[in-house]
C-alpha cells in the first residue's frame, strides 16, 4: 500500500509567508511605537515641538520613496488627496497633546489613556456606522473606565499638574481615534508610502504654522535633545508605522488593532529602567484592566472572526 502525501498548495504557502512577514512587521512596529514616550521624555521640548520634529523628519525621508509613486498619488482625486491631509491634521492634534501630557504626567500613564482612542472608535462605529456591538463590547468598555479610575486615581490625590497631564493624554486619544478613521478611509485605495508622505506632510504644516504663531522655540537645543527628537522621527514614526501600515495590508484589523494595545506595555515595562519611573500596584492592575477591557471590547465571536476574510480590504503595500 502505497503513502499518499498531501502538499499545500503553492497558493497557500505564500499566504502563509506573506502573514508570517506581516506579523513579524507588525511585532516590530509596536516595539519602535512602544519607545515614542521614551523618545519624547528624553527630548523635553514643547509637545507641538517634539510632535513637529517627529513628522518633519517622517515626511523628509519618505519624500524620495514617494516621488517614485507620485502618479498614483494624484491618480487619488481629490477627495482623497484632501483626506489624507485632513488624517495628518488629525495626528497633529494627537501628537500636540500626547507630547505634551508627557511633560506632565508618567510615560505609562500618558500611553495607555492615549490608547483608549479603539474605544472611541468603537464608539462611532455604533452611533454613527449603526453597527450592532454585543454585551462584550459593554463589559468591557465597563472595565476600561475603572481602569481609567485607577491609574488617574493616583495622579488627583497627588496633584493638579499629573492630574492635567492625564486629561491631555485622554485627550489626544480622540485625535487619534480621527486618525485611525481617516487612516482606514485612506488605505482603501492608497499605498502605504503614499500615505505616510501626505498625512506627515499635513501634520509637519499644520504644527510648524502652530509653533511659529505660538512662539515656541524651533531651534537651540542641546546635542541630547535632537538626538531623542531624530530617534522619535526615524524609529517610532517611520520605522514603526511603516512596518505597522504593512501590516495592515495583509493581516486582519481586528487582529492588527489588538496587537497595537501592547503599546502601552512596552512602554511602561521600558519606562521603569529608562526614565527610572515607578508603577503602583493600583495603576499596574489599571492598565490590565484597560487593556482586557478594550480586548474584550473589540473581541468578536468565533463565528463572526472566521468568516472576516484576511487582509483589511487595504492595498497591500
Amino acid at each position: 500500500m502505497s503513502t499518499i502525501t498531501t502538499q499545500a498548495p503553492a497558493s497557500v504557502q505564500r499566504t502563509q509567508q506573506s502573514q508570517g512577514r506581516a506579523y513579524a512587521a507588525l511585532a516590530l512596529g509596536i516595539l519602535c511605537i512602544g519607545f515614542s514616550a521614551i523618545f519624547t521624555k528624553w527630548a523635553g521640548v514643547p509637545g507641538p515641538v517634539s510632535g513637529f520634529y517627529r513628522v518633519a523628519i517622517a515626511t523628509l525621508v519618505l519624500a524620495l520613496p514617494a516621488a517614485a509613486g507620485a502618479r498614483q498619488v494624484f491618480r487619488l482625486g481629490g477627495p482623497t488627496l484632501a483626506l489624507a491631509l485632513l488624517a495628518g491634521c488629525f495626528f497633529a492634534g494627537d501628537l500636540s497633546l500626547w507630547n505634551t501630557s508627557l511633560l506632565y504626567t508618567s510615560a505609562a500613564n500618558s500611553t495607555l489613556l492615549g490608547n483608549t482612542s479603539t474605544l472611541w472608535v468603537s464608539l462611532w462605529a455604533l452611533l454613527v456606522l449603526h453597527e450592532v456591538l454585543g454585551r462584550r463590547f459593554w463589559v468591557g468598555t465597563a472595565l476600561a473606565l475603572i481602569g481609567a479610575a485607577l491609574i488617574v486615581g493616583p495622579d488627583m490625590r497627588g496633584g493638579v499638574t499629573d492630574a492635567w497631564g492625564d486629561v491631555l493624554a485622554l485627550g489626544s486619544s480622540l485625535f487619534y481615534a480621527a486618525y485611525l478613521l481617516s487612516t482606514g478611509r485612506v488605505r482603501r485605495t492608497a499605498g502605504t508610502v503614499e500615505f505616510m508622505w501626505l498625512s506627515s506632510f499635513g501634520a509637519a504644516l499644520v504644527l510648524l504654522v502652530f509653533n511659529v504663531a505660538t512662539g515656541l522655540p524651533l531651534w537651540g537645543f542641546t546635542f541630547d535633545q535632537y538626538a531623542a527628537l531624530v530617534a522619535l522621527g526615524l524609529i517610532s514614526h517611520v520605522a514603526g508605522w511603516l512596518c505597522i501600515n504593512y501590516a495592515l495590508g495583509h493581516l486582519r484589523a481586528s487582529l492588527t488593532s489588538v496587537s497595537l494595545l501592547a503599546q502601552p506595555v512596552i512602554t511602561a515595562v521600558a519606562s521603569v529602567p529608562l526614565l527610572g519611573e515607578a508603577l503602583s500596584v493600583a495603576q499596574v492592575a489599571g492598565g490590565a484592566l484597560v487593556l482586557g477591557g478594550i480586548y474584550l471590547a473589540n473581541r468578536r465571536p468565533a463565528s463572526e472572526a472566521s468568516a472576516e476574510p484576511t487582509g483589511s480590504g487595504e492595498p497591500a503595500t
